[in-house]
């Protein structure tokens, strides 16, 4: 069947009102001047702030009335540092409202800097850590309109109401949380991804596979939430595949996009020990977070084996494996991480044992330890990482 972009060309409104379909790039002015921003600062990461694509959507915004500034100062794992700087930058520029605009650490520094940039005088972005109720410390009413256009298909954080972001000072990543932290318009534009190359494509859709894996393995009651992770991972194996051999593939780029969306809809439910770890070797290591995800993800899931035998066995028949299990959905993991060129150890990425205890103790206490369906210990965790550098599986 041949591809129909007008089939694609829909919205809805959960959690926040969502364009998705090839061109509607095009309608973000529209989205800016509904939110009262006529001065809007773009966020964004420095690999696209010259891109055409860009280009493209500055000269729109100026046809339409809109002055736009950028903002690109942000790290791959962004950083506290980078927040505040992109809060002077807003500003110092006199802007009304942040379009958070790339991959996973544009949206989530952008969507920091919507809730600084006009917080009283003194609040710490620390203080806003997702602990208890830290976030009541921010004033909602403060924070100011967001637009969120992503450009790879993996965090989802287009439609979250967090962001994580690395204190250098302790070598720890903290995720900072307010409910009104979500985006109030999302675009999911296929068109925008088609550029982006295999190898992210593959680390960053393995991402994507992470949260619906992990929202499906947690312990928690949330039906909603384990139905929409269930279909999120049907959709990376069907299209990831084909998003990774051809770039240009807008149907595959349009449902990998849904697929991230999906994933960070379905982790409500909660994470788990592939980002129990993937946390702190980001923040000790300034690595790829969905390649590490990627790279852990079999371990893990052997790790949880006994906890999880049930669900895997679901998934193995949605998914139409030959003996459904935990065995028949690892190796699948397996084959398709062959398929994309990821990884088997941690080890490849250029991480040892070294800190091994450190890696432990920074997982155990990592926020998304606390719904891996087995409650491991910090020594538990310290095996767990050092498997997954020397590729014991």
């Amino acid at each position: 069947m041949s591809f129909d972009p007008d089939h694609y060309r829909m919205g809805w409104n959960y959690p926040a009102p969502i364009l998705t379909g090839p061109g509607r790039i095009r309608e973000l002015p529209g989205l800016c001047r509904e939110l009262g921003m006529t001065a809007p600062l773009l966020v964004t990461d420095p690999g696209l702030a010259g891109l055409p694509m860009v280009r493209d959507l500055l000269d729109l915004g100026r046809a339409e009335g809109l002055a736009i500034g950028v903002f690109s100062e942000i790290k791959g794992n962004p950083t506290g540092a980078n927040v505040l700087a992109g809060v002077a930058a807003f500003n110092d520029g006199g802007h009304d409202g942040v379009i958070a605009f790339g991959g996973g650490s544009g949206l989530d520094a952008a969507k920091a800097v919507a809730l600084m940039a006009r917080q009283r005088e003194g609040l710490s972005l620390w203080a806003l850590e997702d602990v208890g109720d830290n976030w009541t410390h921010a004033d909602g009413a403060a924070i100011v309109p967001c637009v969120a256009v992503p450009t790879t298909a993996g965090t989802g954080s287009e439609v979250g109401r967090a962001s994580v972001i690395t204190d250098e000072a302790a070598h720890v990543k903290r995720i900072i949380f307010h409910p009104g932290m979500v985006p109030d318009r999302v675009i999911l534009d296929p068109e925008l991804t088609v550029g982006l190359p295999a190898a992210i494509t593959a680390a960053t859709g393995m991402d994507a596979l992470s949260h619906c894996l992990e929202a499906w393995c947690s312990p928690m009651f949330h039906p909603m939430a384990e139905g929409i992770a269930v279909e999120g991972v049907r959709r990376v194996r069907d299209f990831l595949p084909r998003a990774f051999a051809d770039g240009g593939d807008l149907e595959a780029r349009m449902n990998m996009l849904v697929a991230s969306s999906m994933g960070a809809t379905a982790f409500q439910r909660g994470l788990g020990a592939m980002h129990a770890l993937a946390h702190p070797l980001g923040a000790l290591h300034d690595a790829h977070h969905g390649t590490l995800n990627a790279v852990l993800m079999p371990y893990v899931l052997r790790a949880n084996e006994r906890a999880i035998g049930e669900p895997m066995v679901r998934l193995g028949r949605y998914l139409a494996l030959a003996q459904p299990g935990t065995a028949s959905v690892i190796d699948w993991v397996l084959d398709l991480r062959e398929l994309l060129g990821i990884p088997h150890t941690l080890a490849e990425l250029g991480i040892d044992t070294g800190r091994a205890d450190r890696v432990g103790r920074m997982a155990v206490e990592d926020p998304s330890s606390g719904t891996n369906p087995v409650a491991f210990t910090a020594d538990e965790y310290r095996d767990l990482f050092v498997a997954a550098v020397e590729g014991r599986l």
